[in-house]
């Protein structure tokens, strides 16, 4: 897609990206905000500390670099939408209800926030004024931050997703279709949809009854199996041998030191034994206790002393500890409370009573569901296998050198910036670090829909991320690029999606 030119002259950016309809011009900057605070929980032992730095650019380097940014979009005005009471990236800054499409709509290089500080995220930052009000209005923040392109058209979608919610059979292919241009907040719409998207819920409405019965009932029989302390189990074991005893007219009323087996005794140390398995799995409950506690600190529904925030860390750690336990070839491994974070989120919001009260159990299959393209990611010994992350690392890396061998040039060769340095946390937490968690759900919502797979459209998007804030990684040094890459800047969703879009449809060549 970028034309190789002789000499020294630079290529020029691809032709997609000087469409007409980024063609208006920039508005006036608005006040400059606070930087954006560095996100928390990334995989410990694997992960990568950022550098800190600070990027100095010259005049020359800004006037060169100004060839390479397309004009400005002119969006279409937005109507405002009260924030729900629910404290969203508190670190951000509130922006004025004009600036929902971040200054109308103009999407932002590094280099624009730098000089005027222009945001395009509102934060929703109302506290909940009680639990009942909790429970009953988290239901999403996106309809405050999200970059939308209008409420006619939002109201559009929302009309035409309830009419193919609605069908006897739905149409899958029609389903994603609409689902990609993102999920209009409301109605428990995105909650169905995405049961749907994750395979979850049948095509076939008159089958979802009986599958939520069943599905639901199994995952209360994980809980009861797998959560209960041994003692309780032992317990069990000594009840049902006294009823054995009574059916069988013995005068015994307690058990036998004979009876007890080795495997269930506390200093057991086989194999099979209730006990050694409990200590083991000990050190993998902490972890995931002191990682639910720090999941979004800054929204009442994960966080606070209520009862309502209590009850939803409970639901996220039975989730996790189920899923460990169901699966010893990978546990838990830190960072996959930030993947389950949104779902329980959107499934606990349902305002479908009975789905809401169901909202653990409907999140655990789903987050099954949803690991298991990419659980490769988080297994240790398969990151040098072509399934690993590092093989997944490389991909985008050969993605962004197909479409802006510029710029894979400059960050890879010239300042050596290794795409592990910032692609890791970008790819096995699907980008719910580097933006908002509004912002996040707008995201999931085509990286769900895409019909070519979440990895995939993924990759495209973690392209896209580099290729609109290429005028100042072309500007940076390794310090100033490794800092900007771990520490993204706020940017116009719509458009990201949209040069992600793109780059599916604009093969490079």
């Amino acid at each position: 897609m970028f034309n190789s030119t002789s000499g020294n002259n630079k290529k020029r950016v691809p032709d997609w990206l000087n469409s007409s309809l980024w063609s208006s011009s920039p508005p006036p900057p608005p006040a400059s905000p606070s930087p954006k605070s560095s996100p928390n929980d990334v995989v410990a032992d694997r992960g990568v500390k950022s550098t800190p730095a600070t990027s100095a650019k010259s005049s020359v380097q800004k006037a060169e670099a100004s060839k390479y940014e397309p004009p400005a979009p002119a969006p279409p005005k937005v109507a405002v939408t009260a924030p729900p009471a629910v404290v969203v990236r508190a670190e951000a800054p509130k922006v004025e209800a004009q600036d929902l499409l971040g200054s109308q709509g103009r999407y932002y290089s590094s280099e624009d926030d730098e000089e005027d500080g222009a945001r395009s995220n509102v934060d929703a930052v109302a506290d909940t004024a009680s639990e009942a009000s909790a429970a009953v209005t988290v239901s999403s923040p996106v309809s405050a931050a999200r970059p939308a392109s209008s409420a006619a058209e939002d109201i559009s979608r929302q009309a035409q997703l309830l009419q193919e919610l609605s069908r006897k059979v739905i149409n899958m292919g029609e389903l994603r279709r609409l689902a990609s241009q993102g999920i209009p907040d409301g109605a428990g719409i995105r909650a169905t949809v995405w049961k749907l998207l994750l395979g979850y819920l049948p095509c076939d409405r008159s089958l979802w009854s009986s599958e939520l019965a069943k599905k639901r009932s199994q995952y209360e029989h994980f809980k009861e199996e797998l959560l209960m302390n041994p003692s309780e189990i032992t317990r069990r074991l000594e009840k049902s041998s006294l009823k054995n005893d009574e059916l069988d007219g013995e005068d015994k009323g307690f058990l036998s030191r004979s009876e007890i087996t080795h495997d269930e005794h506390p200093l057991s140390l086989g194999k099979t034994s209730i006990w050694n398995q409990f200590f083991q799995d000990t050190e993998v409950i902490e972890q995931i206790d002191r990682d639910v506690n720090r999941t979004h600190p800054d929204m009442n529904f994960f966080s606070g002393d209520s009862s309502f925030a209590k009850s939803n860390q409970d639901s996220l750690r039975n989730i996790l500890i189920v899923f460990a336990k169901l699966n010893p070839g990978i546990r838990y491994v830190q960072g996959m409370n930030e993947i389950l974070a949104p779902l329980f989120y959107i499934f606990r919001s349902d305002p479908n009573e009975e789905n809401a009260v169901s909202a653990e159990a409907d999140t655990f299959f789903c987050f099954v569901e949803l690991l298991s393209g990419f659980r490769d990611h988080f297994c240790q010994q398969l990151d040098n296998s072509v399934v690993g992350i590092r093989s997944t690392i490389t991909r985008l890396s050969l993605l962004l050198k197909e479409h802006d061998e510029e710029l894979w040039r400059h960050l890879e060769m010239t300042t050596k910036v290794n795409p592990q340095f910032y692609a890791f946390r970008w790819i096995t937490l699907l980008l719910t670090q580097e933006f908002n968690f509004a912002d996040s759900l707008f995201i999931w919502d085509t990286l769900l829909s895409d019909p070519e797979g979440l990895q995939e459209t993924l990759l495209r998007i973690c392209c896209a991320m580099l290729i609109i804030i290429r005028r100042r990684l072309l500007a940076g040094d390794f310090t100033a690029n490794l800092k900007l890459l771990q520490h993204y800047p706020p940017t116009n969703i719509s458009h990201l999606l949209y040069v992600a879009n793109k780059l599916r449809t604009h093969p490079a060549g």
